[in-house]
């Protein structure tokens, strides 16, 4: 099989979150970049990428330079792919624009080889399970105000989720802080995970002040507590809670998990598809993790990470963030709780040319 043409398109899509009932709607939009790469045999393999508006359009000419360097390669030799672009790009990479157009066209590359094999991109990985868990994320924000915290939080149960994840950080006392995840723990009962999402707010300190006064409330993950190249700091918040600490979704490429896995600072790994270099780079964290007795979960794109986490045996849940759900015809099923993995070849996966048509930018 043989790359024969690129296709890459900026989709423009509302910012919104079906999750989040009863607010306003939001008034900005969110870009991605979609890839087909196609081959002579007829098979067409998508990937896509975003992550900053306002460098869109330099990340699609990126996507677009490198998956066109590739016409006339074999997309299912992942590594020989990205060894290739890796060298055309030189020292642009491991992180920022190169590893987001990179992990697009990983993406493709193993849709590709599903679809030729005949088997999902979760069967060529392992194939462990059929589905997994699944979490609420995005419909419980540091914005949202604690009443209606305690309104969304029953909501999300009613739709099914046993787990869910909650925003803190920016309180200004260590009170307001408390108060929030008391409310969230209290809506919705003992027997739902709740986790909880710092997004890097707090200094050390502060996490190990607050995560102690919230033990109580039995949190399932504290997420990125503290700046998350800080693995001495992080260490010593593991160390000091009951509460599993989980962080990986800013680190780009594969090296940065080691530091930190070696450092012992996390209990939980979290790995995002696009920043890591896409599936071929994610496996390799998995396999990491898996070393140190890691569990490992997802960051944004359930769609595609569902293939993943349901793939290795420390595969713990998927982030249920619907960012991209209207960008595909038949995102994977959820029910009770968790995503079944799609059963057709490759990533199971096809874009929704209505949704092609009405959000496509130029």
């Amino acid at each position: 099989m043989k790359i024969t043409h690129v296709t890459t398109r900026v989709l423009s899509t509302p910012a919104d979150n079906p999750l989040v009932v009863g607010l306003p709607a939001p008034t900005d939009t969110r870009e991605f970049v979609l890839l087909e790469l196609g081959t002579d045999q007829g098979l067409t393999g998508i990937g896509l990428t975003f992550f900053g508006a306002a460098l869109t359009p330099a990340l699609k000419v990126a996507l677009d330079t490198l998956a066109r360097l590739l016409v006339g390669d074999d997309p299912r030799q992942v590594e020989g792919v990205a060894a290739k672009l890796r060298r055309a790009a030189s020292g642009s990479g491991p992180g920022g624009l190169f590893t987001l157009a990179l992990s697009a066209i990983d993406m493709a590359c193993w849709d590709l080889k599903g679809k030729a094999a005949g088997q999902s991109v979760c069967a060529l990985l392992g194939g462990s399970r059929e589905r997994v868990p699944t979490y609420a994320s995005g419909a419980l924000l540091r914005a949202h105000p604690v009443d209606y915290l305690a309104k969304a939080g029953p909501r999300l149960v009613d739709m099914g989720f046993r787990q869910m994840k909650m925003q803190c950080g920016s309180e200004p006392t260590v009170a307001a802080s408390v108060e929030r995840v008391a409310v969230m723990r209290e809506a919705i009962g003992p027997d739902i995970d709740l986790m909880c999402d710092i997004n890097q707010l707090w200094s050390v300190n502060q996490a190990i002040e607050v995560g102690t006064r919230i033990a109580d409330y039995h949190l399932f993950w504290l997420e990125d507590p503290t700046a998350h190249d800080d693995f001495p700091g992080l260490a010593r918040i593991a160390d000091a809670l009951t509460a599993p600490v989980a962080a990986g979704e800013y680190h780009y490429g594969i090296v940065p998990f080691r530091h930190m896995l070696e450092a012992r600072a996390i209990d939980i790994v979290m790995i995002d598809l696009l920043r890591v270099g896409g599936i071929t780079q994610w496996m390799k964290v998995a396999g990491m993790a898996e070393a140190f007795n890691l569990p490992v979960v997802s960051h944004l794109i359930p769609e595609i990470h569902v293939q993943l986490v349901a793939a290795i045996p420390n595969g713990l849940t998927v982030e249920y963030m619907p960012w991209s759900l209207r960008l595909f015809e038949e995102p994977p099923a959820m029910e009770a709780g968790q995503l079944a993995v799609p059963k057709k070849p490759g990533l199971g996966l096809a874009f929704d040319q209505a949704a092609i048509k009405r959000y496509q930018v130029g």
